[in-house]
């Protein structure tokens, strides 16, 4: 069990880098003014969207282009 603990952050900054540089290059291909010492502070680190209890799967989707989509800001929680 102690070894899994390792296994979260391990694959959760990764995961959170790619989302990240998602996220900045779509604002920036919508006109944002995204500056880069703003980026520079952004920490891979965040993990309050993780579920660290329970069950977890390592099945990985099929997905285009590798990521998920992008959370659309207008969007309801209900979607």
């Amino acid at each position: 069990m102690l070894a899994s603990l390792g296994l979260h952050p391990k694959a959760l900054v990764p995961f959170n880098t790619r989302y990240m540089d998602a996220a900045v290059n779509q604002l920036r291909a919508n006109g944002f003014d995204v500056r880069d010492e703003d980026v520079a502070r952004l920490s891979p680190s965040v993990r309050h969207h993780i579920n660290m209890l329970g069950r977890s799967s390592c099945r990985l989707p099929v997905l285009p282009g590798g990521l998920r989509p992008l959370r659309d800001k207008d969007a309801t929680d209900e979607e």
